[in-house]
């Protein structure tokens, strides 16, 4: 039976590595979001052909190469985004930050106009979930950190250019985790799929 509630989801994988937890928390996620009717889509950006750079800044843009003119479509249509990542010195993977800087352009995540401060936001109608693994504690990254890479995901990417409600999943610390805790999260990835949030 078809499920009234199912989504065009389409998954993000973020970690260099195919054997990380990481990509254990995507596979929860896509396997239980499968099983309950909704449509997924997963993408490795460690296997995307692209260079990460902008040697001109935003003032001339290369041209898009194949796996990013494909990645723009499968976002456009997609009901919800999921992006699966470590957080390594604070931030993102550097390869995470040069798909963001070479597949989020103008004109088709955001636009700019002459008669308006802010950027009419070309991403609206999606929303996103956030599996973030640290190896850093949980509450010494957002209180004495500042969760810098969450803030800019969130704040400063996704919801830039539309995409809300973004939610966060975190997985911390990792690197002192359990066989069971590490269960327990895969469970968690594994519900969060299974409900298309």
């Amino acid at each position: 039976m078809k499920n009234p509630q199912a989504k065009r989801i389409l998954l993000i994988q973020a970690h260099p590595r195919s054997d990380s937890f990481c990509a254990a928390l995507g596979q929860a996620y896509a396997q239980a979001a499968s099983a309950a009717g909704h449509e997924v889509e997963q993408v490795h950006v460690a296997a995307l052909h692209f260079s990460p750079n902008l040697p001109a800044g935003y003032e001339s843009l290369p041209p898009l190469e194949p796996d990013l003119q494909r990645l723009q479509q499968q976002i456009r249509a997609a009901d919800h985004l999921v992006w699966v990542y470590p957080v390594w010195w604070g931030s993102v993977p550097a390869l995470l930050k040069g798909l963001l800087d070479r597949l989020l352009t103008p004109g088709f995540a955001f636009r700019y106009t002459a008669a308006q401060t802010w950027p009419k936001r070309l991403l609206k109608g999606r929303s996103a979930r956030l599996l973030v693994s640290l190896d850093t504690p949980g509450w010494y990254f957002r209180w004495l950190q500042g969760a810098p890479a969450h803030r800019m995901m969130k704040d400063a990417v996704l919801e830039f250019c539309g995409v809300a409600p973004v939610r966060i999943s975190e997985f911390s610390p990792v690197i002192k985790s359990t066989p069971a805790q590490r269960e327990r999260w895969l469970a968690r990835a594994a519900e969060l799929g299974r409900l298309g949030r």
